[in-house]
């Protein structure tokens, strides 16, 4: 009788289960570039969304202003700005999309409202160009 062992098993080097250095390097290396690729594209969306947000908040503060206007007979002078539609529940916030206050002008009876986009600042271009009700009236 012949006897069977196993003793003999041939020597594999046995493949360890995981990820090397290397593949975890090209994983992050692609998910760094997607990351980039959707940045890139999301950042200009945002920044055209709180132009237009910024548009919708002067229209509405101009709607709020002629019922100010239609309850007082006259547009709130610029010391008291537009705080008076908040004393008048009329609005419920004057900032813009950037947290900055809306700044608002009487010239001779027409109210005129501004923001500073981005910047904060009188001025500007590109995306720190002011947006003001003066813009709304001519073409764009």
């Amino acid at each position: 009788m012949t006897q069977h062992t196993n003793s003999r098993r041939p020597n594999r080097r046995r493949r360890t289960l995981g990820m090397t250095l290397i593949e975890i390097m090209v994983v992050v290396t692609i998910l760094g570039l997607i990351a980039a690729a959707v940045g890139i594209a999301v950042v200009p969306a945002l920044d055209s969304a709180r132009r237009d947000t910024a548009r919708q908040d002067i229209s509405a503060i101009q709607n709020g202003l002629k019922l100010y206007y239609t309850k007082k007979g006259k547009y709130p002078d610029t010391a008291s700005g537009l705080k008076v539609l908040l004393d008048e529940q009329i609005l419920e916030k004057i900032t813009d999309p950037w947290g900055n206050e809306y700044v608002y002008l009487n010239e001779g009876g027409r109210p005129v409202i501004t923001s500073y986009a981005a910047d904060g600042a009188p001025g500007g271009e590109g995306n720190a160009a002011d947006i003001s009700s003066k813009d709304a009236a001519a073409p764009k």
